[in-house]
């Protein structure tokens, strides 16, 4: 059997670039050769493509303009968009994909967009009947407000990693937090606080998803789940499964396939719930597609649930030949 030739697309202009080539490098390591010829392309933070031979490090020369990138990406079997953020998660290259007429992993143009925009997000799980945090959205003019009491969070609408995001204690916490999330977005979000227990679920598949064991966030010397806990060695830890009941763990992979369904994503997803007063699941977020090294959450709620990295890796690209192959049935 000939090997699939697999691009690995990496970086990005967001504030998350180096979070993706940490991603992008475990992936690169773990792909077998046997199976798979890999080649990478890294996106600069300036937005300068560069392409690379996939010889166990990321692109660092070798420029590919932008506007030949459909016709580099549609050389190859599948792409692997391991991104993080705006320009990348948010459908933007989902969209030149499409274009290129080549599978890739992860959600669909429509379902990108709509999970990196976390005011439509909630807006969209709302009207199909599922728990989400009360929120208000802020626009440039708009004057600060907090229906919700303190403490509140503030986050830009569509950004990642917690970047640009604050718990506001009090009225002067919240200004200074609107203005940090407008130097990120021109859409802000304030939020109700939810006091409960953070737990995250990984979602795999197309049409017929399945959940990972879920997995509890406990912060470690922080007040909440913020950049330095994700990132920071020793910043948090992971318990899987949570120590809940049965049913209420149950509870949660349901909210978050639904919410992976209603959203219209196909691939992968890690899907972010509370579980407030022992039993609630309330939805908080969903990302399309979330930090992806072997030893990330998603990574390790499916090694728990007994797909191991490689094999979760043969999987999603699996799923994005068969999706592929799908589509090109319809007819436009």
């Amino acid at each position: 059997m000939n090997r699939l030739k697999i691009a690995i697309l990496a970086g990005g202009r967001s504030s998350e670039h180096d979070i993706s080539l940490a991603s992008a490098r475990s992936v690169l390591e773990s792909l077998d050769p046997a199976d798979y010829d890999v080649v990478t392309v890294a996106i600069g933070r300036d937005g300068r493509w560069e392409l690379g031979s996939g010889d166990g490090s990321v692109a660092e020369s070798l420029p590919v303009p932008a506007a030949n990138a459909p016709a580099t990406l549609g050389a190859v079997d599948v792409v692997l968009p391991i991104l993080h953020g705006p320009f990348g998660e948010d459908g933007t290259v989902q969209g030149l994909l499409e274009l290129a007429g080549v599978p890739y992993v992860g959600a669909g143009v429509a379902a990108s967009a709509l999970c990196m925009d976390k005011d439509l997000f909630k807006k969209v799980l709302r009207d199909s009947g599922l728990a989400v945090a009360r929120h208000i959205a802020l626009r440039a003019g708009d004057a600060v407000q907090n229906p919700f009491g303190f403490p509140c969070f503030v986050k830009p609408a569509r950004l990642g990693s917690s970047v640009g995001i604050t718990k506001a204690h009090d009225e002067a916490e919240l200004v200074a937090a609107v203005d940090l999330a407008f130097r990120h977005d021109d859409k802000v979000l304030v939020e109700e606080f939810l006091d409960g227990i953070e737990v995250e679920v990984g979602v795999l598949g197309n049409l017929e998803p399945i959940a990972s064991v879920p997995g509890q966030i406990v912060p470690l010397g922080h007040e909440w789940y913020d950049y330095a806990s994700k990132y920071d060695e020793g910043g948090m830890e992971l318990v899987i499964p949570p120590d809940l009941p049965d049913d209420v763990l149950e509870g949660v992979q349901r909210a978050a396939v639904e919410a992976f369904r209603v959203t219209e994503c196909e691939g992968m997803a890690r899907v972010d719930c509370f579980v407030l007063g022992g039993n609630r699941v309330v939805v908080n977020e969903l990302n399309t597609i979330p930090g992806f090294t072997s030893t990330s959450v998603y990574a390790k709620l499916f090694a728990a649930s007994g797909i191991p990295y490689g094999e979760l890796l043969r999987r999603l690209i699996d799923l994005a030949v068969e999706r592929h192959e799908r589509r090109s049935n319809l007819v436009y």
